[in-house]
């Protein structure tokens, strides 16, 4: 039984948890398999608004289990407040949620050192989240890290105090004025250590092979957007993992042979939440518009998105290195009320027109080339079957659908998940 993805085709923010959680009722088990608290899946119904960090977005249905993979790095004190916040509905979070032993563990220190290395850059910053993310992929890769399966062994503490000590020295290298109470944010970090150890640790890999085998559904849940990836982003504007297709085979132990659908989400306009370039950016009333309609804040640290019509030459290049092959176009209700539409079809670039990705998309290489489309008025809110859209939006699905040459088969029109229209 092949593993499905699902994944950013964006900056993040693309709305991946809804769409999780909306295809959850025909999966057995959704993994996540990169990224950490930084992320901010947003899940609506019956109601209520449920932003998950760490936690995959298929854990309010009770037909799946819920893993968390070995390529995502966990911070327990996060971690522990997701869980509280579930308490209230009566979830078996025990039978319903498995951590990789494997995973890395994000240590108070490492947000310290997150804040320190990022006030250090000055305007140079990259707009981190400052939640620990990129110092923790280090020490991952520099083969100092804390994985979840350490606290199953009885020095685990003694390990914690020696990368803890050593990160304060690094602290103290940036010569920059972080202030903090490092006893406070250790007795936090323990108590939720306490609250961690009590769910199920598994070898993950060895889990989702035996699952296969007998005939499980498989739904990996990316964080983040392609556009962030570290290797194939916007770099060094990028988040620290794989955040592609090719980062769910190491973020799970999936091997390639073993992938099936690959399910990209798109917006119809294009957001970005801190810095780095962003060729279609908006600053005028249009750009206002799509923040205000769209509530384009950030769900994990409330910073205000940044707004601009969808780059059709990013998304394509997207699509490429994650072999997609299925679409899902989210807020199409956003853009309701534009006379007319901007697609980005092209680059000028250094005075050439190229419609591929260049190395560098800084504003001073890169110029926006547009086709316009006549927008659509009605509220697309209410609608719940496809005959129901207006045809300027079909003329815009078809004309993406061209571009792209991979079938858009699920349109939001709303944050709920009844708000959702097959095709």
């Amino acid at each position: 039984m092949a593993v499905d993805l699902l994944l950013g085709l964006q900056w993040g923010d693309e709305g991946k948890g809804k769409i999780v959680d909306v295809l959850t009722t025909d999966y057995d088990i959704i993994a996540r398999f990169q990224g950490g608290p930084n992320a901010g899946h947003t899940l609506e119904f019956d109601g209520i608004k449920h932003v998950l960090h760490t936690i995959p977005s298929g854990i309010f249905h009770k037909s799946a289990l819920n893993i968390v993979g070995n390529g995502v790095v966990i911070d327990p004190v996060i971690f522990k407040k997701e869980l509280d916040a579930l308490k209230k509905f009566n979830l078996d979070i025990k039978a319903k949620l498995f951590i990789s032993r494997k995973a890395h563990l994000i240590l108070p220190t490492h947000r310290l050192l997150d804040a320190a290395s990022e006030a250090s850059k000055g305007k140079a910053k990259i707009g981190s989240t400052l939640k620990g993310i990129g110092p923790t992929y280090m020490d991952k890769t520099g083969r100092n890290g804390m994985r979840i399966g350490d606290l199953e062994m009885s020095d685990w503490k003694e390990k914690y105090r020696s990368l803890a000590n050593k990160h304060e020295a690094m602290i103290s290298f940036y010569d920059v004025d972080i202030q903090y109470d490092l006893a406070e944010l250790e007795k936090d970090f323990f108590d939720s250590i306490t609250e961690l150890k009590e769910l199920t640790f598994i070898d993950s890999e060895e889990y989702l092979y035996q699952a296969q085998k007998s005939g499980k559904k498989i739904l990996a849940e990316g964080a983040q957007g392609s556009l962030l990836d570290i290797d194939f982003g916007t770099y060094p504007f990028v988040t620290s993992s794989n955040t592609t297709a090719a980062g769910a085979c190491t973020g799970l132990g999936v091997a390639p042979n073993q992938i099936g659908e690959v399910k990209g989400i798109f917006k119809a306009y294009t957001t970005r939440v801190g810095s780095g370039p962003f060729p279609t950016e908006l600053f005028d009333e249009d750009g206002e518009t799509m923040a205000r309609v769209g509530n384009e804040f950030g769900a994990t640290t409330g910073r205000p998105r940044r707004c601009g019509w969808l780059d059709l030459v990013a998304l394509k290049y997207a699509v490429i290195i994650n072999g997609v092959t299925e679409l899902m176009m989210m807020k199409a209700d956003v853009l309701s009320g534009f006379d007319t539409l901007k697609i980005c079809t092209a680059y000028n670039y250094k005075g050439e027109k190229i419609e591929h990705l260049p190395f560098n998309i800084e504003a001073e290489n890169v110029t926006p080339i547009y086709s316009e489309m006549k927008g659509w008025k009605e509220d697309l809110t209410k609608m719940s079957s496809a005959d129901q859209l207006p045809a300027t939006l079909m003329a815009y699905i078809e004309f993406l659908e061209k571009e792209l040459e991979v079938p858009i088969k699920i349109v939001s029109v709303g944050p709920d998940r009844t708000q959702t229209i097959h095709r």
